[in-house]
């Protein structure tokens, strides 16, 4: 409304859709965003030592030394209670002068004080100590000197000081919360267990500062770090603590300045962060470029124009993977991309880094009724047009390959996160079914919906190279892929029986056995390596693959043409095959019995016999029981269980079973 040129009057409305409560909404993440940038904050700060002054920053609030103060307290205490039952002190020497008689012990001193006192001298003869011009003279006052422990030191002093500081801030906190006592409604209970609290850590420092060594210590005038502050058991735990009190805590990339109507930028950012807290629960946290500190305090970057990054490694397998605020993808000969975050990690036994794009959408399509996507989809999700954009992800982001520069995707699967609560009713959506079949798709994700995300990085986490690979939509004629690593029966597996035979073999670089326990089960043709079985009956504990080679060429002959091992009576006609080795190979890991051996041979895969840890694995031939045993050991250790003891042997597959 306007009068006389002059806004007088402005009113705004603000819009909101039935389905969803934008405001409800930005006060949740909101909230989560400061929980878990104060938990960054706080573990980067009990993990790094900072070499800073003594100047305390002007723009720290209360809230914050209070937050700093009770995650540190603790330890605090216990590192002052250390230095009291130790703490550093000087020995200060005292000079005073005291009668003759009553010196025990008198010092060179007094020579130059008698010479410049000579009335202290009285002449005698009989007791005289000192003699001048054949004249005997004694002293009657003497300087004695003395020393005593004095723990008035600077070190002392910054101790006194720093809980002298934290008990005046602690005595402020105490009054602003009493001043608003009539203010106090449902958070009553909240605001007098802050009371109680603070007044436990008043009790606490006020027992601290009655110590004995810290009775005569005077005001500290002047800071000096000394090496006993930076090194010694007790000082360095409070100076490293004290400093962490000293920081302020903000966030860099306009977060705090954000408005309601900035709440699908907020929604970015607590996605990363929510994403990192998931991940840091169960996962070993290596490196992160989140937090930095200067003069000027701690710092969260976090900045839709800037990059950061966060990298795990997995407590139990040891693979290490990153995720990614914002990354540049410039790969690409004609477009980079930039996704919003990026998991990628590195697993055992591959060379390739699985990708994966997780973009914030915050925007929904309610479904309503009557609608093309209701008809459609039938129930709330994610926008067709942000499902297309994970497809363009997917498809985009390339690099070229080292040797050939030919490009390959490095994106194995796009998912859309966006804001939806109802996780069970969306597990029937289209979408979330489509991740199984092209792993492009959308997950929901909201302060109080997490379930669904959490699962599946799990699940991609604990994925085997196979199964990451397999997760892809894969041009057509990659089943040769699958049989290449699968299915070619390109190792034999030989049995030895003395260690007569093993000497020979291992030294003479060969290794025979009958024709006819090959020719049964397939042509010598496709032979590549040899791996040697020490058969349980001659090497008892040392049983087990431990030799493999890769095979030169191979020969029929008779029996008697191998002279480096005499043939038993009657086997001298019989045909067989001498295998050439390159060389013998001992493994760092022994394949072992587990409960089976081979007693003749066994045929298996170069895929198995480089993964196994027991002989059972390797009897394993057809796709599905491969598949199940793969994602069981990714887990844990593998029972696989035959109805034979030898597994050349058996016929049926009893188990497959992971024991954790």
């Amino acid at each position: 409304m306007h009068q006389k040129g002059e806004t007088v009057l402005e009113v705004r409305l603000e819009v909101f859709p039935s389905k969803l409560d934008y405001q409800k909404d930005y006060r949740e993440i909101l909230r989560d965003v400061n929980e878990q940038v104060h938990n960054l904050a706080f573990d980067f700060l009990r993990r790094t030592y900072q070499m800073t002054g003594l100047k305390e920053t002007s723009s720290q609030s209360l809230t914050e030394f209070f937050s700093i103060l009770r995650a540190i307290f603790d330890d605090l205490v216990r590192a002052v209670e250390r230095i009291e039952k130790m703490p550093h002190h000087r020995l200060v020497r005292e000079d005073r002068v005291t009668v003759a008689d009553r010196v025990k012990r008198a010092g060179r001193d007094n020579v130059s004080y008698l010479a410049k006192r000579p009335h202290l001298l009285v002449q005698d003869d009989r007791h005289g100590v000192i003699e001048i011009a054949g004249q005997g003279y004694r002293p009657t006052h003497l300087i004695e000197s003395r020393r005593r422990v004095d723990t008035d030191t600077v070190e002392n002093r910054f101790l006194r000081w720093a809980l002298l500081r934290i008990d005046a801030k602690l005595k402020r906190m105490k009054q602003h919360l009493l001043s608003g006592r009539k203010r106090w409604r449902r958070g009553d209970a909240e605001q007098q267990d802050r009371v109680a609290r603070i007044e436990r850590m008043q009790g606490h420092l006020a027992r601290l500062l009655r110590a004995d060594f810290l009775q005569g210590v005077g005001e500290m005038r002047q800071m000096s770090v000394t090496l006993v502050l930076q090194m010694a058991p007790g000082y360095r735990e409070v100076y490293r603590l004290y400093l962490m009190l000293l920081k302020g805590l903000e966030l860099q990339g306009d977060l705090f300045r954000l408005s309601l109507k900035d709440v699908a930028q907020l929604y970015e950012y607590w996605c990363f962060l929510k994403l990192h807290s998931l991940l840091a629960k169960k996962y070993r946290l290596v490196s992160q470029d989140l937090i930095r500190v200067d003069r000027g305090g701690l710092f969260v970057t976090l900045d839709q124009r800037k990059a950061a990054k966060v990298e795990y490694a997995h407590p139990r397998t040891g693979e290490r993977f990153t995720l990614a605020f914002n990354p540049k993808m410039t790969g690409s000969p004609t477009v980079g991309q930039r996704p919003d975050h990026v998991l990628r990690l590195q697993k055992q036994d591959s060379d390739v880094a699985y990708s994966y794009v997780f973009d914030a959408k915050y925007r929904i399509d309610p479904a309503e009724a009557g609608s093309a996507y209701a008809e459609q989809y039938r129930g709330p999700g994610p926008q067709e047009g942000d499902i297309n954009t994970m497809h363009r992800y997917r498809d985009a982001i390339v690099h070229a390959e080292d040797g050939d520069g030919a490009y390959a995707r490095t994106m194995f699967g796009a998912y859309v996160l966006f804001p939806y609560g109802e996780e069970e009713r969306y597990r029937e959506h289209p979408f979330y079914r489509s991740i199984a079949k092209v792993n492009v798709g959308a997950l929901p994700f909201l302060p109080g919906a997490t379930t669904l995300v959490e699962a599946f990085l799990d699940e991609l986490i604990l994925d085997s190279p196979e199964k990451a690979f397999e997760r892809t939509t894969l041009p057509a004629g990659s089943g040769a892929y699958f049989a290449e690593q699968l299915g070619g029966l390109d190792v034999l597996i030989g049995s030895v029986r003395s260690r007569e035979q093993l000497a020979v073999s291992l030294e003479r670089n060969f290794y025979h056995m009958p024709l006819k326990n090959v020719t049964k089960q397939e042509g010598l043709t496709e032979l590549r390596r040899i791996g040697i079985y020490q058969h349980r009956d001659a090497f008892g504990k040392d049983a087990g693959i431990r030799y493999t080679g890769r095979i030169k060429s191979w020969t029929v002959v008779p029996r008697s043409l191998i002279t480096e091992i005499p043939a038993r009576s009657g086997t001298e006609s019989l045909l067989y095959v001498r295998f050439e080795i390159e060389a013998w190979e001992e493994r760092s890991r022994v394949i072992v019995p587990g409960g089976h051996g081979v007693q003749r041979c066994l045929l298996t895969s170069s895929y198995l016999l480089d993964r196994a840890g027991q002989v059972a694995e390797l009897r394993l031939s057809e796709d599905a029981h491969v598949a199940i045993w793969r994602e069981q050991r990714r887990k844990g250790r593998v029972r696989v269980t035959w109805d034979r003891e030898h597994v050349d042997e058996a016929v049926r597959l009893v188990e497959i079973v992971g024991e954790g």
